[in-house]
């Protein structure tokens, strides 16, 4: 047997290994930008008579970066949210290490074009 090639039991213990990562470590840094946010902002009433959305610097994935490295709340529990949306992501990615490693060109190539269409929903704008 090639030790190159991983066993379905091994490769879906490290699926499964990255996606509870993931989800849990996405938890994490939502709770975290909760807390943080409602330590702040808790005792505000709400002004539900004049709409505002969500501040300029939290529309893009830079800006959502920045603010959760400055510690804000809404751009923790916004990277948080982005995580998530990561995780089955970095799912496909390991899929397609692994079909490379099994040489299974049509599923590397079927994986391939999974990760193109699940990176151009999150990139375009």
């Amino acid at each position: 047997m090639n030790p190159r090639i991983l066993r379905d039991d091994e490769f879906d213990a490290q699926l499964a290994r990255v996606l509870r990562t993931g989800v849990i470590a996405s938890a994490v840094v939502i709770i975290c930008g909760a807390a943080i946010f409602l330590a702040r902002h808790g005792g505000e009433r709400p002004a539900y008579h004049v709409f505002r959305g969500e501040p300029s610097d939290l529309r893009s994935i830079g800006g959502i970066v920045v603010e959760a490295l400055r510690f804000q709340g809404r751009g923790l529990i916004q990277c948080g949210l982005l995580l998530l949306i990561a995780t089955p992501i970095a799912r496909v990615v390991l899929s397609v290490v692994a079909f490379l490693r099994q040489r299974d060109w049509l599923y590397v190539a079927v994986t391939l074009i999974v990760l193109a269409l699940l990176s151009y929903s999150l990139l375009a704008s």
